[in-house]
């Protein structure tokens, strides 16, 4: 074997990949901690681990407290930091509105539901940031805040949007005239026809104190007291901001959640009558969207029969729960738009035959008439009884209408009253619906309306209407499909013969429609829980009506609701 050279000897045979393998083995694959120890000056001993090991990862708040930065002590050493007592945690009591809470009791629940539960029960947890305003996504220039920076601001009118008066542009042009035929007999550009523009200018406003010696500081003092004048206190805050090329992404503070609630909508039924009466009638409220085709509220059902009509009914129906004897409801709309249709239905006690030959009698006889035809109307009301005593317990449909409640608003709304009385009827369409005024009102001027379009709806501040509903549809066939009942409220908007082959049944049914209150007394929940302030639980209530949104709304639930 021949002998190496000397320089040969002290070449290191060591392969790379072996010192990589080393280095990661000595330090944890880390070259942060690498950088790390070697700044400090001291190289500690690991345990040398195997590269198909898993290895758990750094845990980066120990990693922080063991590890503190390095930056050098100054002025900006509080932004590399994170302030310690920034975040602040405060509990507030969750506020209930009802007088019992709709929780059942803990006692009654598995464990991981109880703990379900309890997200409804508990206190809110708000986390405050005291330093919110100083990070980049805060900005105090909301657009509210625009405007209301905006309301004192005197309006700037400059020359170009000032409108020309008539009678001055007139008198310019005669000036005109007047110079042209002067300067006609002077060449232009001569020395003549300068002096003729001289004298007939009109001189400039002289400047006071223009060749007095004025000190430069007293000057300036004099500018800056005129800038501060009238000054507005945030100016280059009136500014609007400019387009961000790379939108960021601000964080509001959000608000502490609550039960959702549309604009509110307070529905309160008085009469029902018919040309005869011969047999209890009941009836209902709903709440339909013509455009997304979907109902939007849950049914509310009232009762206006007399005592007598009641006594028909007495042996299958039980002793009537305060809660059942309600004949005002809140609706609440969340979208509310010129599609919103309010739609009642009326039913009786079934009885055989079909629901043609039920209704024939409320067609045919008429309430002047009931002498002449009281044989007739005895016998239909004894028939009556037979059929409440034996089918007390079964209802069948019996008519049904609809009232366009934008229109109504709106009608209501434009009106100089505190209250308005509207009578609305079938009658005769004329492609459209009609709305037409009580001969009370002065004029008794037709209120027929067409909307189009999605027009912003208000609900909160138009007065109070009183409507009676003059005629209902009679019921065609066993059942009115849903299909069939947004073909004829569509209907009611434009021009359509669908309604015509409808037979009217003649009627008087009064209702009061006026914004809901904000704290109503006497209320009940779609749970039927009492509300708070509700002093005497012997009063008629009023129930509010579960909404069912046209589209989703994005609010969480924070409420229990139970299911019946």
């Amino acid at each position: 074997m021949a002998e190496r050279r000397a320089f040969a000897q002290k070449i290191s045979r060591t392969v790379a990949a072996e010192v990589r393998k080393q280095i990661s083995g000595q330090y944890g694959g880390s070259p942060q901690l690498l950088k790390n120890l070697n700044i400090g000056g001291s190289v500690s001993h690991h345990t040398t681990v195997p590269l198909t090991e898993a290895v758990d990862p750094v845990e980066l708040e120990d990693y922080l407290i063991t590890h503190p930065m390095a930056g050098e002590s100054g002025p900006l050493r509080d932004l590399l930091e994170f302030p310690p007592d920034d975040i602040e945690v405060v509990y507030t009591p969750r506020e209930c509105r009802t007088l019992v809470s709709a929780v059942p009791e803990e006692s009654e629940m598995d464990p991981h539901v109880r703990d379900c539960v309890r997200s409804y029960t508990e206190d809110w947890a708000i986390v405050n940031r005291k330093y919110h305003k100083l990070g980049t996504g805060f900005n105090p220039n909301t657009l509210d805040k625009q405007k209301e920076r905006q309301k004192g601001l005197p309006k700037q009118i400059f020359e170009s949007d000032e409108a020309p008066d008539g009678n001055s542009y007139q008198d310019e042009q005669d000036d005109l005239k007047r110079r042209s035929m002067s300067i006609d007999d002077t060449p232009r550009g001569s020395w003549a026809c300068s002096i003729f523009d001289l004298k007939n200018s009109l001189p400039d406003a002289l400047l006071p104190n223009l060749l007095d010696r004025t000190p430069n500081e007293e000057i300036d003092h004099h500018n800056e007291d005129q800038r501060k004048s009238s000054r507005h206190k945030e100016l280059f805050a009136l500014h609007p901001a400019p387009d961000e090329e790379e939108p960021i992404e601000r964080l509001s503070v959000p608000e502490v959640p609550k039960e959702h609630f549309g604009q509110r909508l307070l529905v309160k039924c008085l009469s029902l009558k018919f040309e005869i009466e011969i047999e209890p009638i009941f009836a209902s409220l709903a709440l339909y969207d013509v455009k997304e085709k979907k109902k939007i509220s849950e049914n509310f059902y009232f009762d206006l029969n007399s005592e007598q009509m009641k006594g028909m009914l007495r042996p299958h129906v039980p002793p009537a729960a305060i809660s059942t004897l309600a004949r005002s409801a809140i609706f609440s709309i969340t979208y509310p738009s010129q599609d919103v249709f309010l739609v009642i239905k009326l039913e009786k006690v079934l009885q055989q035959g079909d629901i043609g030959e039920c209704a024939e009698p409320y067609m045919i006889f008429k309430e002047s008439d009931a002498a002449k035809n009281k044989e007739k109307l005895e016998k239909l009301k004894c028939q009556a009884e037979q059929f409440c005593q034996r089918l007390g317990k079964y209802r069948m449909p019996f008519a049904w209408t609809a009232i366009h409640l934008m229109n109504i608003v709106s009608s209501a709304g434009s009106l100089e009253r505190d209250s308005t009385e509207v009578e609305v009827g079938t009658g005769e369409r004329k492609g459209s619906w009609s709305e037409r005024r009580n001969s009370s009102i002065v004029g008794r001027r037709s209120l027929e309306r067409t909307t189009s379009g999605d027009e912003a709806c208000n609900l909160t501040s138009f007065r109070p209407a009183t409507l009676t509903v003059t005629n209902f549809f009679k019921q065609e066939g066993d059942r009115l499909s849903d299909e069939d009942l947004y073909k004829f409220l569509a209907d009611m908007r434009r021009p359509s013969s669908v309604l015509r082959r409808l037979r009217p049944i003649t009627a008087q049914l009064k209702i009061d429609i006026s914004p809901a209150p904000e704290n109503p007394h006497y209320c009940l929940t779609p749970e039927l829980l009492q509300v708070k302030l509700y002093p005497d639980s012997r009063v008629r209530p009023t129930r509010e009506i579960l909404e069912f949104p046209a589209r989703d709304v994005y609010v969480p639930n924070t409420t229990y609701r139970l299911e019946f």
